[in-house]
């Protein structure tokens, strides 16, 4: 089962979709319809896509979930359609994240095992998405999103509080990591096998040309590939920004209110002492005598050492602060002593301190005229942020009582602005050169994940507190671009496709060549291929783990058997290769320690996810899990048949 996990984190959408017990539910994600949880009597119905125990997930639920997964992972990738999802599994992992959730909760509570309140509402205050430009927790933004979702806090305490439990119940099997050497020792053996062959290589471009296409021709490709000349959906955005600079003018602090602040902290201007010191904490009194008394007659470090001790010096600190750190009396020691002079033993918070003054700086006072630039600063920032504060507060009020985006910004006296039609990355296709603007990716991120009609929101847009008012204005829906505008690329890219077919032909052809016992290199010369052309190619194993990709000749190079061959396809429909498989030389880890040492690391590290999936099966086992996989199928239909009228 060690080969589950790679399948599933190697597909198109495996990363985003497995399963995630151990990461922090987001209120995004909780935005699913979770009344579609009921306990009752467990019997399967109609709409019922599983079953744990007495408690049904139901269509409606599944529906959601999937829903909301997919608008997430399109935020990573807009390319990602509901056909795309169903097809890679996505609606059988994410019933799957319910069932298990479900059951693990349940097998918790029966061995006794509960969250409480308080750490729920401690998660639940860690959410990012919930802290406000003050770095808190914004309660005005919770209970507005729990309204736009049609939720409540006990659903959403209720699913933090589920994947708690299963934090609680996966980590220890997750950390199951033990693996012996004599198991690593063959993987890290495979890593140094080293391969050497040849590869054909066809190229596509030499292939070009021909006659021009025909109407039909280009008509028919485009039908077929209607896909490429789609545009993804995009979205109008109106925002308006708050920030510091806006706020310069009345944020500036007055001479008075300088003159104020610094009389307030005159402590903080006064002139002061500072002492650096070598101190040393002995434990009896006996040995601090001891040690004071070689101290005062050579140096302190090296009677400290004598004495298996090790002396610390403490640098340019304050009387207050040594106090804090010792005692009144060693500070008073300390600070009344002249400079080079040891004194103690005195008795600490923990033994007694014999300690040596280094260094004595006196620092004398600041002046509001020296001070006076620092202090402005710093009430400058403090009054920006009470005023964006300010904003933000009266914007969060009108929003609750349902002001409109328009409304919010006259009112506020905010500059209103749009953006043009993006996609979620914050491309214009209209737009050649467009590239997106970092300055508005939370806002194109918050209008990608309004829905038409709800309530304006506001986000944060640096660490100065600066926020934007966000409101999606209208969604232009995905849709091929018409043949009459992109007849020229449809008619490039048919070229381009048949090359591409030529080249593979070609390529085909020296691969039955080579097949039969034909060297490579005598395929590619009788084949009369344009442009192709053979190299030698060779590497270790362990190259091929290259986490920058590895080269796929090479990869599909330690996947053939001894003397074979095989066609695949250059990257970036540049041609089709011919890969030749000729040596193997088997690797030997014996005497390279470290990289058994990492092996066994990386395999134990995944066998404590086999251990995860293995314990969560038999949670479910135990827990009475059951699906009704008719019911899914007509689940599964009508998401794809929907996603399809949507285009």
């Amino acid at each position: 089962m060690l080969g589950f996990f790679r399948r599933i984190t190697n597909s198109k959408i495996g990363l985003i979709i497995t399963f995630g017990v151990l990461a922090m539910i987001a209120v995004a994600f909780a935005a699913g319809d979770v009344t579609g949880l009921r306990s009752g009597s467990g019997a399967m119905t109609t709409t019922t896509v599983a079953r744990i125990g007495n408690t049904v997930i139901g269509e409606a639920q599944l529906k959601q979930r999937v829903t909301d997964q997919l608008n997430e992972i399109r935020q990573q990738n807009p390319t990602v359609d509901m056909a795309t999802l169903i097809a890679n599994g996505g609606v059988e992992s994410i019933l799957d994240q319910l069932t298990t959730g479900i059951a693990l909760e349940k097998f918790g509570q029966d061995q006794g095992m509960a969250v409480s309140r308080a750490l729920v509402g401690s998660e639940l205050q860690s959410i990012p998405a919930l802290i406000g430009p003050t770095g808190k927790f914004d309660q005005a933004a919770y209970e507005r999103i729990l309204q736009q979702r049609r939720l409540t806090d006990a659903q959403i305490q209720g699913e933090i509080a589920q994947q708690t439990m299963a934090r609680f119940l996966m980590g220890p099997t997750v950390g199951a990591t033990q693996m012996p050497e004599s198991v690593a020792l063959p993987y890290a053996s495979l890593l140094l096998e080293r391969r050497t062959g040849e590869v054909a290589i066809v190229p596509a471009a030499a292939m070009i040309g021909g006659p021009a296409p025909t109407d039909a021709e280009v008509q028919d490709f485009y039908k077929r590939n209607v896909a490429r000349y789609t545009v993804p959906e995009r979205r109008v955005i109106r925002y308006a920004l708050v920030t510091s600079d806006m706020l310069k003018a009345q944020a500036q602090p007055s001479e008075a209110e300088i003159a104020q602040a610094y009389n307030a902290d005159r402590a903080k201007y006064a002139a002061k002492e500072r002492r650096t010191l070598t101190q040393v904490v002995v434990l009896d009194q006996k040995g601090a005598e001891a040690l004071a008394a070689k101290a005062k007659a050579g140096s302190i470090a090296d009677a400290a050492r004598a004495a298996g001790l090790e002396p610390r010096t403490i640098s340019a600190v304050e009387k207050a602060a040594y106090a804090s750190q010792t005692s009144a009396a060693a500070a008073d020691a300390a600070f009344g002593a002249a400079k080079g002079a040891v004194i103690g033993p005195i008795k600490g918070g923990i033994g007694f301190i014999v300690a040596k003054v280094d260094a004595i700086e006196q620092v004398p006072a600041k002046t509001l005229a020296q001070v006076h630039e620092e202090i402005a600063k710093a009430l400058t920032a403090q009054k920006t942020i009470a005023a964006m504060s300010k904003i933000h507060d009266k914007l969060d009020d009108a929003i609750a009582d349902n002001a409109n985006f328009s409304e919010l910004a006259n009112d506020n006296k905010l500059t209103m602005q749009a953006t043009p039609a993006l996609t979620s990355a914050g491309i214009n296709p209209d737009d050649a050169a467009s590239k997106p603007d970092p300055a508005l990716a939370e806002i194109v991120k918050a209008g990608f994940a309004a829905e038409e009609g709800d309530s304006p929101t506001m986000v944060q847009l640096a660490p100065d507190g600066s926020f934007a008012l966000v409101s999606l204005d209208r969604v232009v829906h995905s849709a091929p671009r018409p043949l009459d505008k992109v007849r020229d690329a449809v008619a490039k890219d048919f070229a381009t496709d048949r090359a591409r077919k030529a080249a593979r032909q070609a390529a085909s052809a020296i691969l039955a060549k080579v097949q039969k016992g034909v060297p490579l290199a005598q395929a590619v010369a009788q084949s009369g291929a344009k442009g192709a052309s053979t190299q030698p190619i060779g590497a270790v194993r362990g190259q091929i783990n290259d986490p920058r990709g590895a080269n796929p000749a090479l990869a599909l190079l330690f996947s053939l058997p001894g003397g074979g061959a095989r066609l695949l396809e250059a990257p970036n429909n540049a041609g089709w290769m011919v890969v030749k498989l000729d040596t193997i030389v088997a690797g030997d880890a014996a005497k390279m320690p470290q990289l058994v040492t990492s092996t066994r690391r990386e395999l134990g590290s995944m066998v404590g996810r086999e251990y995860a999936e293995q314990f969560t099966n038999a949670v479910k086992a135990e827990m009475k899990a059951t699906r009704n996989q008719a019911e899914i199928a007509r689940v599964k239909a009508d998401l794809a048949g929907k996603d399809a009228s949507n285009q």
